[in-house]
Parts: structure tokens; C-alpha cells; sequence
């Protein structure tokens, strides 16, 4: 159950100090502070009123690092739910998602109680940085209309037809939303620069602010397009349930439990390089699915683990929970004190710093790297790339791990190989230098109907493929088949099945066939899938010397008949 036990009461058994309770605080509120527009933008950007943001910031916040397996886990909404979150609500509006989302929350739960916390880890680098890369470019086209103030109401989700529609009303742009924008962003960019340190954000949002309002300048703000961000969290509510509405969602809720789930523990793994300490995968998917199912009865959107705001957190010197529990009250204390102010912000100024996430998303470095490696690897990550930009995150990340799954299948198989033992006099052994040790064998009286081959690597179904054509090139029949499987690390069903046909094939051209030097476990799944009936229990030798003793007293037997 340790596996489960979330980071909090770890802590708390550890036993808090005065010094890291204070440093955990301040961590806590700067993160808030930051998070507020970061949570503005997210729910802006996917389709939902500001509000919605800072619901899920405070409550799925709180619940990731109360109940999480990371200690230092900021969980809230992210930049990577935001293609997801827009097309669910272009499909199915708000009810939709939320009913998707709770899903969503059961099947995270269901993960990380069936311990596929690991697994997820195993997820590659080309299906990740392809799908990733692919939201940070959704992403940015997304912002075009917000950064150039361009008079245009409604874009569809459709990648090509946003891209068409954005090209006609170019006409449309505003100088002065254009020109908050790239102020703002020159403003964060030269922070990260020279003060890295500074929450840059922050400092660029209230100068874009204060600015529009002090001259009065003719752009859109948050109050006058979405009215006054609420002071209070809203009474929960349970989304409408019915088996319609969850078959029609729950493709959706698939894709949301996915990305939660990667994005997560990619968010913990980072956490864990810079603190050196370990999470708990599958508590962190627990969490994050009870996070998911809190935000939406308070009215709220999907959240995940974030990696920006994690870094910052760990970086401001947050050592415990406490600080991400803390970020979530000052974020509340904000929304309580400050939600008129934050009507105030230009709908401009919150594009430029989208436009910074999806640079920072967009993994351009890795993209290259990948471009440049293996070609397998490169197919994958634009394959993924592009599914996830022109038809849908889904289909993307589901197409992407199947190819990968193919494509490991195909090394594996491509680095097993079934070879014939030459059998050498030792005399004879200066004539092949070429030959290692391992596929020579040095013996003088290995009987001419003796046949022997060895597997080396996993035993796939290819490779008996690779039996059978080994057996049809032989210039003669052996009267033995002696299979060497001293390097093969496992065997699969379909191997097996297999192995058990290049058995009864043997049998039809009456060669005995006699299994030499497999592993333990192996030999125990050979008895429980009923090869080793068929082979013959007698025909099981623990190495080649045992096997060639039998072929040697076999025909002692026929010898003296």
C-alpha cells in the first residue's frame, strides 16, 4: 500500500520544520501569483470563460498535492489540454467535457489501481515530442486572432479551415492590440533573459493592463468580452449522466485520461531530476483522477500536472506539498481580492504569453534531434505531429504508440537470429577465423544426421518463420533437429504456437527435434501451453552436451539392434 500513500503524509510522518514550512509558503504564493494569468489564458484559450481556469487551478491544484505522489507536483490547467478541451466543447459544448472529464477522473483512478504508472513511462520520446510539438503549433495558431486583434468572432476548431479563415480577415488586425502584444512579449522574452528569476509574466500582464487602461486604449479586455470574473467558488454540481451522452464522450474521455496521465508523471519525472527524490506513479494517477472528477463538480476543466510551473516551484525552494496546497489558497485569496482588476487585462496581452508557452512547448531541439536519428523514430514523430495538428490528439497518440509498438517489434525481431552451429574439428578451428567461439562447436564425433541451430534474442513468431526456412535450405534431412536456446530471454504465446507447428513440421519429415539450454521459466511455460507434450518431455536438455549424449546413446540403441 506504500505505493499509494500520497507525499503529504509522508512529509508529515517525516516531520515538518519551522525554516522549511516558511520557504515551503513562499514557494506556495509566488507560484500562485504566477499561476493566475497562466490559469486566465488556459481557459481562454480553450474555449471557456476565465473563471473556469482559476476553479481548476484551486481545486484540482489542492487535490494534486494533498493527495499526489510527487512532493512537489503544481497541478492545474496546462497548455497541452487546451486542443483537447476545445474540440470537446465544439462537439458536445460544456456538459460534454465535464461529463468527458469525470470519465476521464474514473479511468485515471482505474490506471493507477491497476499500476499503470510505469507503463506510461515507456510511452517514446518520438510519440511525446510529435504530439507535443503538434499542441504548441495548435496552440499558436490558435492565438492569432487574440495577438492581432483581428475582428473575428467565431474559428472553427478544424486546423485548415482556422488557418484559411485567420488568412481572409488579416485585413482585420488592430494596431493597437498587435502592438500590446509584441510589447508584452519582447518583455517576457527579455526577463527569462536577463532576470530569470523574476515572475516576467506577471510583471508584462499588469504593465499591459494598466496601460490599456490608463490611455484608454480600443482593445478587448477579459470584463468586456467575457463580463466580471466571479469572487467565489460555485456550488457543486454533478454533470448530466446518461448512456447516450457517455458513449458520445467517451473517445473524448480516453484522450483526456491519456495526456493527464503522460503530462503528469512527465511533470513528476522532471520534478524528480531536480530534487532528487522519487514519486509515486501510481498514487500521482489516483490524485490526478480525484483532481480531475473535483474540478468539474466545482466547474472547472481538465488538469494535469504542470511542468513550467512545477520547475518554478521547485526553483523558489518548495520542498513538500505544502507549497502546491498553498498555491491553490492564494489563488482563491486572488480570485476573492483581485477579480475585478483582472477584467482589466487585455485579451492581447494573455495571447502573447500563450505564444511564449507554445514556444517553450514546442520542443524545437528535440524535434530537430529526433528529425536527424533513426528513420523509424523520425516516421513516428511527424506522423504524430501531424495527426496531432491536422486531425485530432487522439487519433495522434493512439496511431503513434501502435507504430512505435510495431517498429520495436520489428528491432527486436531484426536483432534475433537463428543460426546453424558449425561443427569443427578443433584442428580445424585456425581455418575459420571469422567464426566466433560461441557458433563454433568442437567435436569430432557429432554424428552426420545432427542438425543443430541457435536462437539468439526474444523468441517472436518471426523467427520461426526463420526455422522454416532453415529447415527447406538444409541440402539433406537430419535425422536430429537440436534447437539451442541458451540466449533467448523469453518466449511469447504466438512463439510458442509457433514453435509447437515447427514441431509437428519436424515430425511430418521425421526429424526428432531436441531443445537444448532454455531457461527456466521458459521450460515451465513450454509444460503449461503443452509443447513440452508434444516435443517430448525426454527431448529437454539442460545444455548442448546433455542433448548430443542423447543423440549419441540413441545410436548405441540403433547400433546393437
Amino acid at each position: 500500500m506504500s505505493d499509494y500513500l500520497p507525499k503529504f503524509i509522508t512529509c508529515w510522518r517525516e516531520g515538518f520544520n519551522r525554516k522549511q514550512i516558511i520557504s515551503d509558503l513562499i514557494a506556495g504564493i509566488s507560484v500562485g501569483v504566477i499561476a493566475l494569468p497562466l490559469a486566465i489564458a488556459f481557459a481562454i484559450a480553450s474555449g471557456v470563460t476565465p473563471e473556469k481556469g482559476l476553479y481548476t487551478a484551486i481545486i484540482a491544484g489542492f487535490l494534486i498535492s494533498l493527495l499526489g505522489g510527487s512532493r512537489v507536483q503544481i497541478g492545474g490547467p496546462t497548455g497541452a489540454f487546451v486542443v483537447i478541451i476545445y474540440a470537446t466543447i465544439q462537439r458536445h459544448g460544456y456538459e460534454g467535457l465535464a461529463l468527458a472529464t469525470l470519465i476521464a477522473g474514473i479511468l485515471m483512478i482505474a490506471m493507477g489501481v491497476a499500476r499503470f504508472g510505469i507503463l506510461l513511462k515507456f510511452i517514446p520520446f518520438s510519440v511525446t515530442t510529435g504530439f507535443t510539438t503538434g499542441i504548441a503549433l495548435v496552440i499558436l495558431i490558435s492565438q492569432i486572432k487574440d495577438f492581432f486583434g483581428l475582428a473575428l468572432k467565431n474559428v472553427p476548431p478544424n486546423f485548415v479551415d482556422k488557418c484559411v479563415l485567420l488568412c481572409l480577415h488579416a485585413y482585420t488586425w488592430s494596431p493597437w492590440a498587435t502592438a500590446i502584444s509584441i510589447g508584452t512579449l519582447l518583455f517576457i522574452f527579455g526577463f527569462r533573459a536577463y532576470w530569470p528569476q523574476f515572475p516576467g509574466v506577471i510583471v508584462a500582464i499588469i504593465i499591459a493592463a494598466f496601460t490599456s487602461f490608463a490611455f484608454g486604449l480600443p482593445v478587448e479586455t477579459i470584463s468586456s468580452t467575457f463580463g466580471e470574473i466571479p469572487r467565489t467558488l460555485p456550488m457543486p454540481t454533478f454533470p448530466h449522466l446518461t448512456l447516450e451522452s457517455v458513449r458520445a464522450v467517451f473517445p473524448d474521455a480516453i484522450s483526456i485520461a491519456l495526456l493527464g496521465a503522460i503530462e503528469s508523471l512527465l511533470s513528476a519525472i522532471v520534478a524528480d531530476g531536480m530534487t532528487g527524490h522519487r514519486h509515486r506513479s501510481n498514487c500521482e494517477l489516483v490524485a490526478q483522477g480525484l483532481a480531475n472528477m473535483g474540478s468539474i463538480l466545482f466547474g472547472g476543466i481538465p488538469a494535469t500536472g504542470a511542468i513550467a510551473r512545477t520547475s518554478a516551484n521547485i526553483r523558489l525552494g518548495a520542498k513538500t506539498p505544502i507549497a502546491g496546497m498553498t498555491h491553490a489558497v492564494t489563488l482563491l485569496v486572488l480570485m476573492i481580492a483581485f477579480a475585478p482588476y483582472a477584467g482589466l487585462i487585455p485579451l492581447a496581452a494573455l495571447s502573447a504569453v500563450l505564444v511564449y508557452i507554445a514556444w517553450n512547448m514546442s520542443e524545437l531541439p528535440n524535434f530537430i534531434t529526433i528529425l536527424k536519428g533513426p528513420r523509424g523514430d523520425a516516421v513516428i514523430l511527424l506522423l504524430t505531429f501531424l495527426l496531432t495538428v491536422i486531425i485530432d490528439l487522439t487519433v495522434a497518440v493512439q496511431v503513434g504508440v501502435l507504430l512505435a509498438a510495431v517498429l520495436f517489434l520489428k528491432k527486436m525481431t531484426d536483432t534475433a537470429t537463428v543460426k546453424i552451429c558449425t561443427i569443427l574439428a578443433k584442428e580445424n578451428a585456425e581455418e575459420h577465423p571469422d567464426k566466433r567461439d560461441e557458433e563454433i562447436l568442437f567435436r569430432e564425433d557429432v554424428p552426420e544426421d545432427t542438425t543443430v541451430f541457435e536462437i539468439k534474442g526474444p523468441f517472436f513468431y518471426a523467427i520461426a518463420n526463420l526455422l522454416d526456412e532453415a529447415l527447406l535450405k538444409l541440402e539433406k534431412t537430419p535425422r536430429f533437429f537440436i534447437l539451442r536456446m541458451r540466449s533467448v530471454p523469453m518466449i511469447d504465446a504466438t512463439g510458442i504456437q509457433a514453435l509447437k507447428a515447427f514441431s509437428k513440421k519436424c515430425h511430418k519429415k521425421g526429424i526428432t527435434l531436441l531443445i537444448s539450454g532454455a531457461r527456466k521459466e521458459i521450460v515451465d511455460l513450454f509444460a503449461k501451453s503443452g509443447l513440452e507434450q508434444d516435443v517430448g518431455k525426454e527431448h529437454f536438455f539442460p545444455n548442448i552436451d546433455a542433448a548430443l549424449a542423447f543423440v549419441k546413446e540413441y545410436e548405441k540403441q540403433i547400433a546393437h539392434r
